[in-house]
């Protein structure tokens, strides 16, 4: 049984009529309230229950697409009757439109291998945990390095003729410096600003994935010449 402290006698004062507030905290409990968020959080649920939803939702626009629309595929396989050309499955044609560029070993070996080191490499470093906006801090090394960076790659490619990454690599370049500064600009630059250098790669991976994979599906015609999808063949 525990007893109350004895109260200090104050001159003037009626101990008796005087209240008195008195706190019951649990020992296990911290009578502080956290004010700061929570630097990591669980898998489960935070991300789980979003990975779930998301997967529905794929589920039913896959499921609607199929029911609205027929599969675009082609005839019985003849041995004898070789399609020209003879194109991958879509998620291959980007691989196989850098072979009009590279040579083999480059397209189909090495660039694949750097693409797989990347995503190796890539979880191990701390770039995602600490990531900021790209300029947030940023000192002068900074717009340097990446103008090194991409100027590299843009003349790489640019030497082999490989404008379909070329151009959207200069093109995501201007805007990562056109987001430097422009906190106090329009609205696409005011959002800009608060891109991270792993969105800015991302983004970049995505639109030449994409524009790799749409001219092989739609531009490559006979002999792996670049046609028109309206028009009849061309030399490119």
């Amino acid at each position: 049984m525990s007893t109350l402290p004895p109260i200090e006698l104050v001159e003037g004062v009626d101990p008796v009529a005087t209240p008195r507030r008195i706190a019951l905290v649990r020992p296990d409990r911290r009578p502080a309230v956290r004010t700061t968020d929570e630097k990591y959080v669980m898998t489960f649920p935070n991300l789980i229950l979003r990975e779930v939803i998301l997967f529905q939702l794929v589920v039913i626009g896959l499921a609607l697409a199929a029911i609205l629309f027929d599969a675009p595929l082609e005839g019985i396989a003849n041995p004898l009757e070789t399609p020209n050309p003879a194109k991958a499955p879509w998620y291959f044609l980007g691989l196989q439109e850098l072979l009009h560029y590279f040579p083999p070993v480059v397209a189909g070996v090495l660039m694949p291998a750097l693409v797989v080191i990347a995503l190796v490499v890539i979880p191990y470093a701390r770039i995602n945990q600490t990531a900021g906006p790209l300029w947030e801090g940023a000192g002068p090394q900074r717009p340097l390095t990446l103008a090194a960076a991409g100027g590299a790659v843009v003349a790489l490619f640019a030497a082999f003729r490989c404008w379909p990454i070329a151009v959207p690599t200069a093109g995501v370049l201007l805007a990562m410096f056109a987001a430097r500064g422009g906190a106090g600009a329009g609205r696409v630059r005011r959002a800009l600003t608060k891109v991270t250098l792993p969105e800015w790669i991302m983004v970049w991976f995505a639109i030449v994935a994409t524009i790799l994979t749409v001219i092989g599906t739609f531009f490559r015609g006979p002999g792996w010449s670049f046609v028109w999808p309206w028009t009849r063949a061309v030399a490119f």
